[in-house]
C-alpha cells in the first residue's frame, strides 16, 4: 500500500473528517422539485454522494434535509448517517449548513461540506481533496478545489473555521467567512472538472448530456407531463 510523505520523510498523520451534505433546497429553478433525486444510472444523485463519501472514508456524515425531506429520507434511510431537518429552508443554505455543523461530534480534525446536486463526484475525488488538505500551505484553514480559476465544491475546512462558524452571526457560512479571511484559504487549482458540475436548471441537465452523455432522469413521481 503506498502513503504519502512528509517533505521531511514523515507520513501524514490521519485526519478525521466529517461530512455535511446539504439537502435541504426546494428546486425553484428547476420546476420546484428535489435536485437531489435526479437519476443518473437509475442511482439518485444523493446516494452516489453517499457512496462517494462512504468510499472516501468519512467517519461520520451529517445529511440537512428541508424541502421534500420525507421523500428524501426514503432514499438515504438505510446508510449510516445522521439526518438533520432544517425547519426553515427558505432560510438559505447557511442556515442548513450550520444545523449540519452543529450535528458533527466535537472529536473531528477538519469538516467537508459536499453539495447533494453534484452527479459526478466520486470517492476519488473525495480523496483527492483530501490529500490536497492533508498537504496545505501552513496557515491555510481553508481548501477549496479551483478549475481554471473559478471555485469547486466540495469545500474542507478545519474545525477551528467549523466553531468561527458557529459563535458567528447567522448569516455567516463558510462563503462568508472565506471572503474575511482570505489569507487562509487555499485556492487548490487542479483540473478536474467535475468539482465544477452540479445542476441547478433545466439548461445544466441538457448541457451535462451534451458535454459529458450522462442522462439525468427524474424518478417517475416526479416526472412532469404537459
Amino acid at each position: 500500500m503506498g502513503c504519502i510523505l512528509k517533505g521531511g520523510g514523515g507520513l501524514y498523520s490521519r485526519v478525521a473528517v466529517g461530512a455535511v451534505l446539504l439537502a435541504a433546497g426546494s428546486g425553484s429553478r428547476i420546476g420546484h422539485r428535489p435536485k437531489s433525486l435526479l437519476e443518473l444510472g437509475g442511482v439518485p444523485l444523493i446516494r452516489r454522494q453517499l457512496i462517494a463519501l462512504s468510499g472516501a472514508g468519512m467517519d461520520e456524515v451529517v445529511v440537512v434535509l428541508g424541502h421534500y425531506a420525507d421523500r428524501i429520507e426514503e432514499v438515504v434511510k438505510e446508510f449510516p448517517v445522521t439526518l438533520v431537518r432544517n425547519p426553515n429552508p427558505d432560510a438559505g443554505q447557511n442556515s442548513s449548513l450550520r444545523l449540519g455543523l452543529q450535528a458533527l461530534s466535537p472529536k473531528l480534525d477538519a469538516v467537508l461540506v459536499a453539495l447533494a446536486d453534484q452527479p459526478l463526484i466520486n470517492s476519488q475525488d473525495i480523496n483527492d481533496l483530501i490529500g490536497a488538505y492533508k498537504k496545505r500551505p501552513s496557515g491555510m484553514q481553508v481548501v477549496q478545489p479551483t478549475v481554471d480559476g473559478l471555485p469547486g465544491n466540495p469545500v474542507m475546512f478545519s474545525t477551528e473555521v467549523r466553531e468561527q462558524i458557529l459563535a458567528g452571526d447567522a448569516n455567516v457560512g463558510c462563503r462568508q467567512w472565506q471572503s474575511t479571511h482570505p489569507d487562509q484559504v487555499h485556492h487548490w487549482a487542479c483540473s478536474n472538472k467535475r468539482y465544477r458540475t452540479d445542476v441547478d436548471t433545466p439548461e445544466d441537465i441538457a448541457a451535462l448530456a451534451a458535454r459529458t452523455g450522462h442522462q439525468l432522469k427524474w424518478p417517475t413521481d416526479w416526472v412532469v407531463t404537459t
